[in-house]
């Protein structure tokens, strides 16, 4: 005998029908991206890499998003997020990007791609120009904050140490060597602020640092004048008769030695 389901059953039942109902048409109207559920994974990785290469950074990294989740555990799903940290860098989303690929870095240390993800993070961190303003200003690279200089050197030197014959390894070296020449450019911009400020001791002492942690860069030419110069300041006559010598023995056309400070040449929003 077959029972006849009660009338608070059926309700219940129509009810449960019209949310689920009301739940896939929310499914395909919400978003752009939840119609894409049925496709391959593959799919989703063609259109974020269409979207990347047409410079639709953020809808490349919302398709990268889906890559990644779904294709978890795989080499697609690896790729997928270092696809995701140099869109999000190039999008501007640099904290984002670092962090992604710290994480690749530590979850993944025997991926084929950890030369590529140590070299995206140097590149991530790597500053070669300063923007609008900065020009207009007349600012130099060795004047900003050198954290992240510092950052990309070591993310080359990792890449360089563990991969000599990685395909990024030569750019890295001369990314290396501009990092190098604008850390020293640093030390020099703080000596040189300290002189102007009367600190001579203070000077010396971070043009002494340049020297020796430096010793192969362009910059050294001012730090040893700024050197000279704040011996002299301070009265130690046999300290600053060395560091000339050195300074003519290294440079003998220095413009340093021929124009003095002079030789720097102050941008007018400088105040000292």
């Amino acid at each position: 005998m077959q029972m006849e389901p009660r009338s608070g059953t059926l309700a219940a039942l129509r009810t449960l029908a019209a949310l689920v109902l009301v739940a896939l048409l929310a499914a395909c109207g919400a978003t752009p991206g939840a119609r894409d559920d049925g496709r391959g994974v593959e799919a989703l990785y063609a259109e974020a890499r269409e979207a990347m290469a047409a410079g639709s950074w953020e809808r490349a990294i919302a398709t990268l998003e889906r890559v990644e989740g779904r294709a978890a555990g795989t080499l697609l799903a690896q790729q997928a997020q270092l696809d995701l940290a140099y869109a999000r860098w190039k999008s501007g989303e640099r904290a984002q990007a670092i962090g992604g690929l710290d994480r690749f870095i530590r979850l993944h240390p025997s991926s084929p791609a950890l030369d590529y993800a140590l070299y995206l993070r140097g590149l991530v961190n790597f500053v070669d120009e300063l923007g609008l303003f900065g020009n207009l200003a007349g600012q130099r690279l060795a004047e900003r904050d050198q954290q992240a200089a510092r950052e990309a050197h070591e993310s080359f030197r990792q890449l360089i140490e563990m991969f000599p014959q990685s395909r990024y390894a030569e750019d890295a070296r001369v990314r290396m060597d501009f990092i190098v020449n604008q850390l020293a450019e640093g030390e020099v911009h703080v000596a040189r602020y300290y002189f102007r400020r009367g600190a001579y001791l203070a000077a010396a002492n971070r043009a002494q640092f340049a020297i020796r942690e430096y010793p192969q860069t362009p910059a050294i030419e001012e730090a040893l004048f700024l050197l000279v110069r704040s011996y002299e300041r301070l009265g130690l006559t046999p300290l600053r008769d060395d560091a000339e010598r050195v300074l003519r023995a290294n440079f003998p056309h220095s413009r340093w030695l021929r124009e003095g400070e002079a030789a720097a040449q102050r941008p007018w929003w400088r105040p000292w």
